[in-house]
């Protein structure tokens, strides 16, 4: 099996007690079947408390003030990997921020940015991101309707989508425009099943001159800054549709609505010296974004919804940001970005039901039709 992971990967250490927050609070811990049959034989005191600390009917941890775990302790620590050993954990204890994408003979492994060492892993550095494919052997599972030709299609999409985005003689602006046109034509091919035909949109994006043509294209978006507003008030609109993890996200999403069309807050936040380059961080972030999602597209064929997923992901991420900024300006950038990325990661990853709805609002016109996402990305 071929096992894919960003080059950072094998530098993440959890920094437990350490930590500025807690993987542990504000999410439902789902307990994979295996753990709960293991947990329901524990016998003796710690027996007891697994058996009252676990919501059986949910499969879930049960959670006591500010949804903290039941296993957690007063210093952040887990009661589970003190008194019962690591080897106790459940799935998602001995994986977290570890984020797995399975596809036939292929796993690809992530970090999350709700972690927060993860997201310095991922936000901070200023070279492009790489990725490394290592063979190790495990049993296969079998895909009995997998579509590996158009799982290999969408490899080289997304193969040609981060080139793209990591291109940094051009503005970061213009790369995200260019790869969400490019999965905008790539999208119809997908629905009329002419997947060999997505070879043709490779070559029309890739040839010479072709980020040159459309920057011309562009031009008509640029400069409409009573649009872009718009879009971004429908983009926050949009977020108040989802499930609510912590107590704190509406709160900041008030905040950063109210903060839409603040020219002078604007300017400070884009010409501002600090320590983070912004353009680095957007290019950092929809690479994750279509590193972790895109190709999952080979099970619902919305290879257009997942660049859609990610370029709102990067736009909220760093809307939310500015906003954390103002309030905080002393922190730096950087500290407001990361801050920002674990919020949104918390809120929309942690949950399953709110990455399906967004995507599924992505698809919708509108707020997010190709013409109002560009106006968008480029003011």
């Amino acid at each position: 099996m071929e096992i894919r992971v960003p080059h950072y990967y094998r530098k993440f250490k959890c920094t437990a007690d350490k930590c500025p927050d807690t993987c542990c609070a504000g999410w439902q811990i789902v307990i994979d079947e295996e753990t709960l049959e293991k947990y329901h034989k524990f016998e003796g005191p710690f027996g007891n408390r697994l058996a009252n600390s676990i919501d059986w009917r949910e499969g879930v941890f049960k959670q006591y003030e500010d949804k903290r775990c039941a296993f957690l302790d007063e210093n952040n620590l887990c009661d589970i990997y003190t008194e019962a050993g690591p080897q106790n954990f459940c799935r998602t204890c001995k994986t977290y921020p570890r984020h797995f994408e399975e596809f036939e003979n292929v796993r690809e492994i992530s970090l999350a940015m709700s972690c927060p060492e993860a997201a310095k892993l991922i936000l901070k550095p200023t070279e492009p991101v790489s990725f490394v494919t290592v063979e190790k052997q495990y049993k296969e599972e079998i895909y009995d309707e997998f579509d590996f030709f158009l799982y290999s299609k969408l490899v080289d999409a997304r193969d040609i989508i981060i080139e793209m985005l990591q291109d940094r003689t051009r503005p970061m602006k213009e790369r995200m425009a260019f790869t969400v046109a490019f999965t905008h034509d790539l999208q119809a091919r997908i629905y009329r099943g002419d997947i060999a035909g997505m070879e043709v949109i490779f070559e029309r994006y890739t040839r010479k001159g072709a980020k040159e043509r459309f920057a011309k294209h562009l031009l008509i978006y640029e400069g409409l800054p009573k649009p872009a507003k718009e879009f971004k008030k429908g983009m926050l609109k949009q977020f108040e549709k989802l499930e609510v993890l912590r107590d704190s996200w509406p709160e900041l999403l008030e905040k950063t609505l109210e903060n839409v069309g603040n020219k002078e807050l604007e300017m400070h936040w884009r010409e501002s010296e600090g320590d983070a380059d912004l353009d680095i961080i957007a290019e950092h972030l929809m690479v994750y974004f279509i590193f972790t999602y895109f190709c999952g597209a080979v099970y619902d064929e919305e290879a257009h919804s997942k660049m859609k997923f990610s370029i709102i992901g990067t736009l909220m991420i760093l809307e939310t940001a500015k906003t954390l900024w103002s309030e905080n300006m002393e922190a730096g950038k950087m500290a407001a970005v990361l801050e920002a990325a674990k919020r949104y990661s918390r809120e929309v990853e942690h949950s399953d039901e709110n990455i399906e709805l967004l995507e599924k609002l992505s698809r919708r016109e509108g707020v997010f039709g190709l013409d109002s996402l560009l106006t968008g990305i480029l003011n």
